[in-house]
Order: C-alpha cells, then sequence, then structure tokens
C-alpha cells in the first residue's frame, strides 16, 4: 500500500482509511476515475453491483498498472440476490464483471429485514471468504438487532459495516456498538452528499488551515478513526480529496464539527424500513 493510514479489521487484516467511492460513476466514466484515483496515490476502491459500474472499475484497476495486491478493493451484494445460493452466484457475476478472482471485502449491501434473508446471505459470505473469493466480509446499513443476530447465529463477526455518516449525522450510537463488538465502521456519503460544502463551521476550518471544506470533512472522518470513501468524478477534486495527511483537525475544531451533528440529519433511506 502507499504511504496512508491504514486500519486493521479483527481478522487481521488492513484496509487503507480513505478510498474512492464509485456511487452514480457511470460505467463509461469508472475506468478513467478508478485509474485517475490510482495515479493520485489511492489504493482503496469501494463500489458495488447495484452501482452498475464494476466493469468500468475493472477497466480502471487494469489501466492504472498498479499491482493487484496493492489495491484493496471492496464491491457489495445488492438486495435482490439475497439468500445462500444466490449471494455465491451473484459474487461470481461480480468477480467476472471486475476481472478479477478475489474481493478484498464483501458485503451486504441492506439487512432487508422484511426478505428475512441475511443470516442465510451471512453464511454465504462466510463461505466466500473460505472458499478465497473474499477476503474479508462485513455489512452495510446493519443496525445493532442485524448486527447482533448474525453474530449470534453464526459465531463471525463482521469486519466492517458501511453507514451514512457525515458532520450531520455523526452516528455516535452506531459507533459505540461497534467499538464494542470489535467492528470497524466507515462512512458512506461522507461529506453529506456536498451538503456540507458551504456550512460556515467547516468554511472557518478549512479556511484556519488552508484547506478546502472537502478537505477539512474527511479529516475529520480520519481523525475519528473512520474509514471514509469520499466520491468525485473530477480529477482535481479526487487528487484534492486525497491531500489530507499533512494536517490534524485540532481539539477546538473538533468540537465545532461535532457541535453540527442533527437527530433529523440522515439524507439516506432508515434500514429498519427500507425496501429496494
Amino acid at each position: 500500500m502507499s504511504e496512508q493510514p491504514t486500519v486493521t479489521f479483527n481478522d487481521g487484516r488492513s484496509i487503507p482509511q480513505v478510498g474512492l467511492g464509485v456511487w452514480r460513476t457511470p460505467n463509461d466514466q469508472a475506468a478513467t476515475v478508478v485509474s485517475t484515483a490510482l495515479r493520485a496515490g489511492y489504493r482503496h476502491v469501494d463500489t458495488a453491483a447495484a452501482y452498475d459500474n464494476e466493469k468500468g472499475v475493472g477497466e480502471g484497476l487494469r489501466a492504472a498498472s498498479v499491482d493487484r495486491s496493492q489495491v484493496f478493493v471492496t464491491t457489495k451484494l445488492w438486495n435482490a440476490e439475497q439468500g445462500f445460493d444466490s449471494t455465491l452466484r451473484a459474487l461470481e457475476a461480480s468477480l467476472e464483471r471486475l476481472g478479477l478472482d478475489h474481493v478484498d471485502l464483501y458485503l451486504i449491501h441492506w439487512p432487508m429485514p422484511k426478505k428475512d434473508l441475511y443470516v442465510d446471505t451471512w453464511r454465504a459470505l462466510i463461505r466466500a471468504k473460505e472458499d478465497g473469493k473474499a477476503r474479508s466480509i462485513g455489512v452495510s446499513n446493519f443496525t445493532a438487532e442485524h448486527l447482533d443476530r448474525i453474530i449470534g447465529e453464526t459465531d463471525v463477526t463482521p469486519v466492517l459495516n458501511q453507514i451514512e455518516l457525515h458532520p450531520r449525522f455523526q452516528q455516535r450510537q452506531m459507533r459505540a456498538v461497534h467499538e464494542k463488538l470489535g467492528i470497524k465502521t466507515q462512512s458512506w456519503s461522507p461529506l453529506g452528499q456536498g451538503q456540507l460544502l458551504e456550512d460556515p463551521a467547516i468554511a472557518r476550518i478549512a479556511e484556519k488551515h488552508g484547506k478546502t471544506p472537502a478537505q477539512v470533512i474527511i479529516r475529520w472522518h480520519i481523525d475519528n478513526g473512520l474509514i471514509v470513501i469520499p466520491k468525485s468524478v473530477t480529477p482535481s477534486r479526487i487528487e484534492q480529496n486525497f491531500q489530507v495527511f499533512d494536517f490534524k483537525l485540532d481539539a477546538e475544531d473538533l468540537k465545532a464539527v461535532e457541535g453540527l451533528d442533527d437527530s433529523n440529519g440522515r439524507i439516506g433511506p432508515d434500514p429498519m424500513t427500507a425496501d429496494f
């Protein structure tokens, strides 16, 4: 991996703390976006079957000419494929689109409690890890209830839970749950889908450090021990979002950002009621 902070999972493997998110990146742009990021120093790319860009991501991985062993690749199982056998088939399809023989991390994208298939699906991920198709396994958008159930029924703890998390929705309760269980927290929509970039408190911190608002928010995630996957398709912003290892937020900065938390700050769906 390039010189950047990493986070160690409960299975002993490590993930670069800053990665490139490619949600809503069109497949025909994904190759250029991913190769640009890898050339800028990123060594962590986060995609999903539902993003419909795994093929482009794979092309970008190859175009950048970075050794596969140096790049951490995550993809996710979509809701329609939940269930033991269908999960294993879906992973094979993702690997084929990516052009890889394994992913570094495979996630259940949403728990979908109404379907009540997430435990069987988790068992399939355990099998995928045993078979070497996924080096580490985790979940996304799981609540404490969902985590307790899969751990209780399989005795296997996810390495990571990827949840919506940004300064206006700081998820302190879920972060405490993760800490207790030994699960790492990864933030999706870490910039609040751009809604925080004009915030006066963020702007003041950015001016103080000579950084952009996006860089301040990404640094906030890093300083809180979170794994963060900012998304951009603009080369200059992709590069800027990675230039966050030469400063830290001080106690005053962290307190100011802490004050932005809002119990109504969720942007995306509620995992307890989401039905796709």
